[in-house]
């Protein structure tokens, strides 16, 4: 850690957001906050894997299946019709949760991970060959490497690397000098997974646009913790998943200017996303619904849509400064562990704290913790190149949410002093 961030978290200012946002009446809207784990109340740090869902979600799905449920876009019947505007109207609450210029630049897909190979691929095939480069940084999340390698082997692009320093800062004057004449996209993430480092992604816009190389962000962990405004930022494309901000699983989002999505080819062939089909020729309708092919996420875009207007009413101010007071809290309650080391210690950072141990490896701290009650995430958090590049096989993860408290950063600082007294 370096000597500025030692400070900072020494420091750690107090949490000034308790009159905005009452922790107490959140946590009373999700039910599985109540369950007890080996006779322990549930600490549930693992929020930037998979957050927990409200009661507002859950009972929107439930209601959709017991109330109007059909197939969307193609019944005439009164159900369909139902259902197909419900649905429509979570297009039009991701479209204004994104500050997107129109609801028609909202295509959803299962998760972010097919977003990405959507892209990938649609987008490839119509701009990429050999020897051209795609930018991405040393923080991605396998699901941001793994389909830029896949194109790599079929067409042979090049990909280049942003490298970040020892906090987990993303280089901007390195990421500028990889930008040159061969560059055809730069695809990196808003917030760090594994570190929760918080990219410049307006900088890196800027500096790629200047020449006219278009952006995939990765927004997985940003849309939960932060306002997002696509056009502000002037994303070219961005994508995050439902079930991290509290939404259900199987939904994802891929926002792309109207300009380019216009320009992409289908990614999947078959029902819904057609205009007309004959055995000689088949013409596709117009974005979004060219990339959405067969029976779409339904009830799943009903619950996102019910999780946003969740985290809308609390504001996401108030939940920016709720999480950043659990965050500096926790950095300095845990640096009062013996022989824990705090990874990933940039400038700005999300919810997010890593760490390790000198005495247990990752997975035993993990286990340890949760005969207290805690939930964390150990390993290489789907970051693989990360971890090597920080030195590190993995870490533990406390991920913070709107549910969390000072109280349970306890829990996790003692749970931890037992993991020392163990391994010593």
């Amino acid at each position: 850690m370096s000597k500025a961030t030692a400070k900072r978290v020494a420091a750690a200012p107090g949490d000034n957001s308790a009159a905005a946002f009452d922790v107490a009446r959140v946590r009373a809207d999700f039910p599985i906050l109540t369950q007890e784990v080996f006779g322990h109340p549930l600490v549930y740090l693992d929020t930037a894997a998979s957050a927990q869902k409200p009661r507002q979600v859950i009972e929107a799905m439930s209601h959709a299946y017991e109330t109007c449920y059909a197939n969307v876009h193609r019944g005439v019947h009164r159900m369909s019709q139902l259902t197909t505007d419900a649905f429509e109207s979570g297009r039009e609450t991701v479209a204004r949760f994104l500050n997107a210029g129109s609801a028609d630049e909202i295509v959803f897909t299962r998760n972010a991970t097919e977003a990405f190979n959507l892209l990938a691929t649609c987008f490839a095939s119509v701009n990429l060959g050999h020897g051209d480069e795609v930018v991405i940084s040393t923080m991605e999340h396998h699901a941001n490497i793994v389909p830029w390698q896949l194109v790599r082997d079929r067409l042979g692009i090049v990909l280049r690397i942003v490298p970040i320093d020892d906090d987990g800062n993303f280089l901007l004057d390195e990421y500028e000098a990889l930008l040159g004449p061969r560059t055809k996209l730069v695809a990196v993430t808003h917030v760090s997974n594994a570190l929760g480092t918080v990219v410049p992604l307006k900088q890196v816009i800027e500096r790629a646009h200047a020449r006219n190389i278009p952006v995939l962000v990765d927004g997985c962990q940003a849309v939960p913790h932060i306002k997002v405004d696509v056009q502000a930022l002037d994303a070219d494309f961005y994508v995050f998943t439902g079930h991290k901000l509290y939404g259900p699983t199987g939904i994802g989002v891929f926002y792309g200017k109207s300009e380019l999505l216009k320009d992409l080819p289908p990614y999947q062939g078959g029902g819904e996303m057609i205009a007309s089909v004959t055995f000689e020729k088949t013409t596709f309708k117009d974005p979004p619904h060219r990339f959405e092919a067969g029976t779409p996420p339904i009830v799943e875009v009903i619950g996102l849509s019910a999780a946003i207007d969740y985290v809308q009413a609390l504001g996401q101010d108030a939940i920016a400064a709720h999480e950043n007071g659990l965050r500096t809290y926790a950095e300095t309650r845990l640096a009062q562990v013996p022989g824990l080391n705090l990874i990933g210690t940039a400038r700005e950072k999300a919810s997010i704290v890593s760490f390790t141990m000198d005495s247990a490896h990752p997975h035993d701290i993990g286990t340890i913790v949760d005969r207290s009650g805690v939930a964390l995430r150990t390993g290489h958090h789907c970051a693989q190149p990360l971890m090597q590049r920080l030195g590190v096989a993995a870490t533990a993860r406390a991920s913070f949410g709107i549910y969390n408290t000072r109280d349970e950063v306890d829990v996790l600082a003692r749970a931890l002093e037992s993991v020392h007294e163990i391994f010593g």
